[in-house]
């Protein structure tokens, strides 16, 4: 991510740059080229980064390096046949110009700041997008795999057990986690609006300004409801039996799935996908619901402090977690700073063994539900140590491993691959 930015910014400074000065070619990889306009802005960020002096040799020598073998291996993914389609190229885009949003706050902000559309970005944006899918497929393609056998993972703390500081303090938790279960009065209520709307169709009403105007689902509601063509298996089970089930154009009655109420289009099927537009109306829970999955959890949290049940039976009969029910609740160990603002006030004043009363969850959008949580384990911040820490030793040792093997490569490549430094 820390790559886009910077190239972003270098689309920028090489548009400048070029009106200004005559560009010179400091090295040669393959069919690739190295600018020195490139060289030198990369030795920039990376001075003011380290808070160290860009004229210095060392940092020059360094960041060439770094562009060189990263062209080098660009090269060999050319030689291997290594391909990325142009959805992955697309979605990646996308991801890039979504958390550039995220950081800048709307479209607007990010074309003012760079000062070209949005589209222009995308299209600077998709050859280097392209270049560096391909380099991490052959990446991962050569070290995905690689791991440290139990003695590489000793012998990497013996060697750098004195360089590796401290380990932080971690958790081990799991948590019971409740949705509100809406009564049937307040649930009617949600239906009897997606049955107003379904009969407004009906009369000649217009399926996308309707989904336009009522639905709350946030992806497709722009767009007219439409879902685009997706394959049997991702949208809800409900969902999908009354989608798959309509003739093309053919609009369902009011569906309900696990998230509310829909009214379903059929736009067209191909085999085993389907395109479709839907209007969603949600169910929003009451206070009296919020107050009974309260009640009902804090009824749990006493059953286990009473020594009535244990915890991870409980949590496989009553939670609606379902990634860690089944798991007995267990949400896994984590370093305390990794928390989230949601679990860190849960656990962060209680003592091991411990479990929090019933604490809301915000998890997206106007989806909610109560949880309680159990602290386990807390071991506290402490010098690294093989049996206890082998997971997070095992880790270090399995990127070092990757590293050595990896300037071995490209020691490799430098010897088939021609590359000439010009400066």
């Amino acid at each position: 991510m820390k790559k886009f930015f910077l190239f972003l910014l270098f689309i920028i400074v090489s548009q400048v740059s070029a009106q200004q000065t005559v560009d010179k070619v400091i090295a040669v990889v393959d069919n690739e080229i190295i600018l020195k306009s490139e060289l030198e802005y990369q030795i920039n960020m990376l001075a003011a980064q380290r808070k160290v002096d860009p004229k210095s040799p060392a940092l020059h020598d360094q960041v060439l390096k770094m562009l060189i073998d990263e062209k080098l291996v660009y090269a060999q993914a050319g030689l291997d046949s290594i391909n990325v389609t142009e959805d992955e190229i697309g979605k990646q885009i996308e991801y890039q110009i979504s958390q550039l949003i995220q950081q800048y706050g709307s479209k607007e902000k990010i074309e003012q700041l760079y000062n070209m559309s949005l589209e222009k970005i995308k299209r600077e944006l998709r050859d280097d997008v392209r270049k560096n899918l391909m380099i991490q497929k052959l990446q991962e393609k050569k070290f995905g795999q690689v791991e440290s056998t139990r003695r590489e993972v000793e012998d990497f703390f013996v060697q750098f057990k004195d360089s590796l500081g401290v380990i932080p303090e971690k958790v081990k938790i799991s948590h019971i986690f409740k949705n509100p279960q809406t009564s049937e009065k307040v649930k009617n209520k949600y239906r009897a609006v997606a049955q107003a709307i379904l009969d407004s169709i009906k009369a000649g009403g217009d399926f996308a300004e309707f989904a336009k105007k009522y639905s709350e689902d946030p992806g497709s509601t722009t767009h007219g409801g439409d879902l685009g063509f997706v394959k049997r298996g991702v949208f809800y089970p409900e969902f999908e039996s009354a989608a798959f089930a309509l003739r093309d154009n053919q609009i369902s009655e009011v569906i309900e799935s696990p998230v509310g109420f829909h009214i379903i289009q059929l736009l067209e099927r191909r085999g085993e996908s389907i395109h479709t537009r839907h209007i969603l109306i949600k169910i929003k829970a009451d206070d009296e619901s919020d107050l009974n999955t309260i009640e009902m959890l804090t009824d749990i949290r006493d059953s286990v402090v009473r020594k009535l049940g244990a915890f991870y039976d409980l949590a496989k009969k009553y939670s609606d977690d379902k990634e860690t029910a089944n798991l007995g609740g267990q949400l896994g160990t984590f370093y305390l700073n990794q928390l989230d603002k949601n679990l860190l006030d849960a656990v962060g004043k209680l003592k091991e063994n411990e479990i929090s009363y019933p604490k809301r969850v915000n998890y997206s959008g106007d989806n909610y539900g109560y949880h309680i949580v159990w602290l386990e384990k807390r071991i506290l911040q402490h010098k690294p140590d093989v049996d206890g820490d082998y997971t997070e030793l095992k880790k270090l040792s399995d990127e070092y491993k990757k590293q050595k093997l990896y300037a071995q490569w490209l020691d490799e490549l430098k010897s088939k691959i021609f590359w000439e430094i010009k400066e």
